[in-house]
């Protein structure tokens, strides 16, 4: 992808209004453009990582069995009135009227889904079913001010998954907990497993997935050798108990949540009329169990993360592009960086190159720092010709390869 033909570019300033850092480098580096408070299009850098992103979810959903779905945005009233939370989610929801029928825009799907499963399955044969999508989520937030990590708007992965017993129920929601793990790993995040309350959706005690960042707005008391943590919305011990595992002393820290998950039992199941036929002839509830994670909210906590003074620092696995290819301007390193720019794109590297005439070296440097691709490669007439300057955008450390080299090193 040559420089010159994305849109849009950097800008030098984020809008005085945004507080957050993510909002701050991700409207600068032409990732976002804001619509309203809560309200952001990803452009065409922010849509990679999401894609990235929203793959790496994939794969990790299909493992445990998932099937992926996409399910309406707009919803009857009384779908939700069969649950009771037409009026339970009053302060969340965004509701309409059009010929004198009411409509609610989704903040979540678990009413929807039930609707397939009734109208799809009769008998335990058909059980258990597990199925996801990525869709955008509507929720009235008083607070829309911290850029893409608590939207109006935003995009998220939802998993719901139906059983004909709570152990099975159980079983699975483990199955997904330990994937929910391994997908925020693989995108560079270290979560911690939380319990906390239902919220709207459910009085029962589920459990979130928080990471530590100094920025975030939900606290939570852990035990940093352990495996105990709670919101503090619910902890009934505080900071500096000893924890009973022999781990030193409970600690208090911000976090930002990027995942949850829900045991609904057959809660829903019951109000809705969601049944099956057991083996004896008998009729039975389902169990339902629902699993999300914030697509949009992970790409602002990377940012908030991974960054410096200068712009972005992206995990390898969910970065824009791979390489950030610039280009010294000169007549007689134009063929050079052309070659070059080939023999990475022909390997499969996926490279934005700063192509951009009449630019200074130092703009197009600032520029690369703050897009945050992890590797930059320089052609200039410094390097030579077959060779180019490697830099990791976390590192000030710089070498000159050959080309070759160079390609071996990130094939690595």
């Amino acid at each position: 992808m040559r420089y010159s033909k994305l849109f849009p570019k950097t800008i030098k300033e984020a809008p005085r209004d945004e507080v957050a850092i993510n909002a701050k480098y991700l409207l600068r580096g032409g990732f976002i453009d804001k619509l309203m408070a809560g309200s952001y299009t990803l452009l065409p850098l922010g849509k990679r990582v999401e894609q990235k992103i929203t793959q790496i979810i994939r794969e990790e959903m299909n493992k445990t069995g998932a099937q992926e779905i996409l399910m309406p945005l707009l919803h009857p009233k009384s779908i939700w009135n069969e649950t009771g939370r037409w009026d339970k989610a009053d302060e969340v929801m965004y509701k309409l009227k059009k010929d004198d029928k009411e409509f609610a825009l989704s903040f979540t799907h678990e009413e929807i889904f039930l609707d397939l499963i009734r109208k799809h399955t009769s008998t335990y044969r058909d059980f258990p079913v597990k199925a996801y999508h990525f869709s955008t989520k509507f929720r009235s937030e008083l607070r829309a001010k911290s850029g893409i990590l608590r939207g109006r708007e935003f995009l998220m992965k939802d998993l719901y998954s139906i059983h004909t017993s709570q152990e099975d129920l159980d079983k699975y929601y483990d199955e997904v907990r330990d994937a929910y793990l391994k997908t925020f790993e693989r995108v560079g995040l270290s979560a911690i497993v939380a319990e906390a309350a239902g919220g709207v959706f459910t009085d029962s005690t589920t459990h979130e997935f928080q990471v530590l960042c100094e920025t975030g707005e939900d606290e939570i008391i852990y035990c940093s050798g352990g495996d105990f943590a709670q919101n503090v919305e619910i902890a009934k011990v505080s900071e500096g108990k000893p924890c009973d595992l022999g781990h030193g002393p409970l600690k208090r820290a911000k976090v930002i949540e990027v995942g949850n998950i829900f045991r609904f039992g057959t809660s829903y199941s019951e109000k809705m009329d969601v049944s099956f036929t057991e083996r004896s002839g008998k009729k039975q509830f389902t169990y339902l169990g629902s699993y999300g994670i914030g697509v949009t909210r992970l790409i602002g906590t990377l940012v908030e993360l991974f960054h410096d003074d200068k712009g972005i620092i992206w995990p390898k696995e969910v970065a824009p592009f791979d390489v950030h290819l610039v280009h010294i301007e000169d007549k007689e390193t134009e063929p050079w960086v052309r070659d070059i720019y080939k023999r990475l794109a022909d390997s499969g590297i996926d490279v934005l190159w700063d192509d951009r005439e009449n630019v200074s070296a130092g703009e197009k440097f600032a520029d690369a720092d703050l897009i945050g691709i992890p590797v930059r490669l320089i052609v200039s007439k410094k390097t030579g010709e077959g060779r180019v300057e490697w830099k990791n955008r976390d590192s000030e450390k710089t070498e000159t390869l050959e080309v070759s080299e160079a390609l071996k090193k990130l094939k690595s």
